[in-house]
C-alpha cells in the first residue's frame, strides 16, 4: 500500500479495512479529524503511544486525547458520564468537544501522563469513525505537527520529519477549521473549560 492514501467512494471500504487492521496492529497514521490533522494510533498499545510522543517531540508530561466512536467503547475505557456530561455529549458529540473523564486501567498510563483521568471525544469525521469502528480500538490523535509548531490543515504543510516517521498518511484535502477541540472537565456541579477551541464557551453554557 502506498504511504499517502486518498479515500473516495469507490475505494472507501477497502482502504478503511486496511487502515483499521494497521491501526490495531500498532501502525501510526496521519488522518483528518473534524478539527485538524492528527497523528493517530491504537490508544491501548503503549509502544505505539510512545512512538507518537517521540514523532511529535512531545513531552511525556502532556497527556493525549483519545477518540472513540460510540458510548459502548467509551464505557470500556472510562466510568461513564454524569448528568452534566451526558447533556454535553448529547449536544456536542460527535464533534469538537473533549471531556476529561475518570479512566479505567485499560488505558495505559502513558496516554494520560500517569493521571487517573483521560480526555475523550467522539469525532464527527466519517473516516476516523469508520477506522475506529473497524479496528475496535480507541485511538490517540494529537495534532500532526512537531510540538509548538502550527496546526496542520493540509498534508502539504506536514513537516518532512513527520512524513518520514509515520506509516501512512490519509489525504483528506484542505480542512476548513484550524481550531482544536474545546476541553472541559466537570467536577461535582462545577464545569471548568480547560481550553476553548472550536466550540465556544457561550455555546457550552447555553447547553446547560
Amino acid at each position: 500500500m502506498e504511504k499517502i492514501i486518498k479515500i473516495n467512494e469507490t475505494n472507501i471500504n477497502e482502504k478503511i479495512d486496511f487502515l483499521a487492521k494497521e491501526i490495531k496492529n500498532g501502525k501510526v497514521v496521519i488522518m483528518p479529524t473534524s478539527t485538524i490533522y492528527g497523528i493517530c494510533g491504537n490508544a491501548l498499545n503503549e509502544n505505539t503511544v510512545k512512538r507518537i510522543y517521540e514523532i511529535k517531540r512531545r513531552a511525556f508530561s502532556k497527556p493525549l486525547i483519545v477518540l472513540v466512536n460510540s458510548r459502548k467503547m467509551l464505557d470500556k475505557i472510562t466510568y461513564g458520564l454524569n448528568f452534566t456530561e451526558e447533556k454535553l455529549a448529547n449536544k456536542f458529540w460527535p464533534g469538537a468537544l473533549t471531556m476529561i473523564l475518570k479512566k479505567k486501567e485499560t488505558i495505559p498510563d502513558i496516554v494520560t501522563s500517569n493521571k487517573d483521568s483521560v480526555g475523550i471525544r467522539i469525532d464527527s469525521n466519517r473516516i476516523v469513525n469508520n477506522i475506529i469502528e473497524k479496528s475496535n480500538v480507541p485511538i490517540v490523535a494529537p495534532s500532526a505537527n512537531i510540538s509548538d509548531k502550527e496546526n496542520i490543515t493540509s498534508i502539504s504543510d506536514l513537516d518532512k520529519e513527520i512524513i518520514d516517521l509515520v506509516d501512512y498518511i490519509i489525504d483528506g484535502g484542505n480542512l476548513q477549521n484550524t481550531e482544536e477541540s474545546t476541553i472541559v472537565k466537570v467536577e461535582g456541579n462545577q464545569l471548568n473549560i480547560l481550553r476553548e477551541g472550536k466550540i465556544k464557551k457561550e455555546d457550552i453554557y447555553d447547553c446547560l
